[in-house]
């Protein structure tokens, strides 16, 4: 594997819009295995994972648009990877102006949200007097970002 500073990430490739069939099962073990990349990273580079975390969340919503929901097995799943990824982001130290971009990428990604997998996101904003995108940071177990 490469070291975290030029770390490909392997999950883009799988991540793209309606990457996935109807079948769930496939598209779960992907979303685990997505999460697992990214916590790995975030043990040698925790800035670099904040942006894998990222990164996927932009892109797990329309890589799903077709994947049958109805077992509840891939809601799960990405509600487990947003609670995951979540805390990667707000632990990352990351500077002021990377925060902010990773937050607009964030909010444009839950607008665009058409099949609400990532909805949930927002329990982690907390909200900030006018900023443009609503959000201020994200909030983590008393963490902020």
């Amino acid at each position: 594997m490469t070291t975290s500073a030029n770390h490909q990430w392997q999950f883009k490739a799988r991540f793209r819009r309606n990457a996935f069939g109807w079948r769930s099962q496939p598209a779960v073990q992907r979303v685990k295995e997505a999460v697992k990349e990214i916590k790995g990273v975030a043990r040698r580079d925790p800035v670099h994972a904040g942006e894998g975390a990222v990164a996927f969340l932009e892109r797990v919503s329309p890589a799903l648009e077709q994947v049958d929901s109805s077992s509840g097995a891939i809601g799960t799943a990405v509600y487990n990877a947003i609670e995951e990824l979540a805390a990667i982001i707000a632990a990352a130290p990351a500077d002021s102006a990377t925060r902010d971009k990773w937050l607009e990428r964030l909010w444009r990604a839950h607008e665009a949200d058409q099949i609400p997998y990532i909805e949930r996101l927002s329990d982690h904003w907390e909200p900030r007097g006018n900023n443009i995108y609503g959000i201020a940071r994200v909030v983590v177990a008393g963490r902020t970002m």
